[in-house]
């Protein structure tokens, strides 16, 4: 409940700073264009991302095999409807869930994560990917990329509207209408994109919760992360697209010091925390 509320609020400061950015910026009709651009861009990737994905990183559907019965097993047990399977070729442990909606899901592990983990570890893993579809966590992630992106676009009109002096005027009141925008132009995206890594943090939590419940045991989960994070550490995944990054349930790039504060995943140490603090 309280990641929801987190959620529902840091969409709220996404929003905000939209408004606040179009009418520094672009007023009302710059800001609705920006949103325009944005969402159409964002429509295809959120429409077309099972295939997309996939295909990126050459995964193969499977009908059967231990992924595809824990999946179907997790399914059966909670009454949801089974998804399409995929297993990717990368020998680096880790997974991931796509899909516009429940009935357009895909799930996938690596080869990697297939040898590495216990059918209860597995349990664990595939049950947090399954509580994603169940969240709506890919609609979630393309509306927070949809505003964020519109703020980006905003930043960037007002750019050119700087360089043929579409900004500001002579006078006084000009001047700090242009320092005014000039300010917005530098902090809001990078606010945005701190807001749209927050959510994504934030969704994680709720899918390991959800996970946690939806395979029975929060320790299968729990005791997975601290195998993948060290996988991960060992032997990154080659030839990562940053796009897709926030997807996988560890992070598959690199990110130490200051980088950890743009990372889409939380600790993986707090998550297992809050996984063995759990009763089911």
């Amino acid at each position: 409940m309280l990641n929801n509320l987190k959620t529902v609020a840091l969409m709220a400061v996404l929003t905000l700073l939209l408004m606040i950015i179009g009418g520094a910026i672009g007023g009302k009709g710059g800001a609705l264009v920006a949103l325009v651009l944005a969402g159409a861009m964002n429509l295809g990737s959120y429409w077309f991302s099972d295939k997309i994905v996939i295909r990126m990183y050459r995964g193969q559907e499977v009908t059967s095999g231990v992924l595809y019965e824990v999946v179907r097993d997790l399914c059966q047990r909670n009454q949801l409807v089974m998804p399409k399977v995929y297993v990717l070729p990368q020998d680096t442990p880790n997974a991931f869930a796509t899909g516009r909606n429940p009935q357009h899901a895909v799930v996938a592990a690596t080869q990697g994560i297939l040898q590495l983990l216990s059918r209860e570890e597995l349990m664990g893993v595939m049950a947090h990917e399954l509580s994603h579809v169940r969240h709506r966590d890919i609609l979630i992630g393309s509306i927070a990329a949809t505003i964020a992106g519109a703020i980006s676009y905003l930043a960037q009109m007002g750019q050119w509207a700087m360089l043929f002096g579409g900004l500001g005027s002579d006078d006084e009141e000009g001047g700090g209408n242009m320092l005014v925008a000039i300010v917005t132009m530098i902090f809001a995206p990078m606010a945005a994109m701190l807001v749209q890594m927050a959510v994504s943090r934030s969704r994680e939590y709720l899918a390991d919760a959800g996970g946690a419940q939806l395979c029975g045991n929060p320790h299968y989960l729990a005791s997975a992360l601290a195998k993948l994070e060290q996988a991960n550490r060992r032997m990154p995944m080659p030839q990562v697209n940053n796009a897709t990054a926030h997807m996988f349930i560890v992070n598959p790039l690199k990110g130490e010091g200051l980088q950890s504060l743009f990372s889409t995943h939380p600790p993986v140490a707090e998550r297992i925390r809050r996984l063995e603090a759990m009763t089911v």
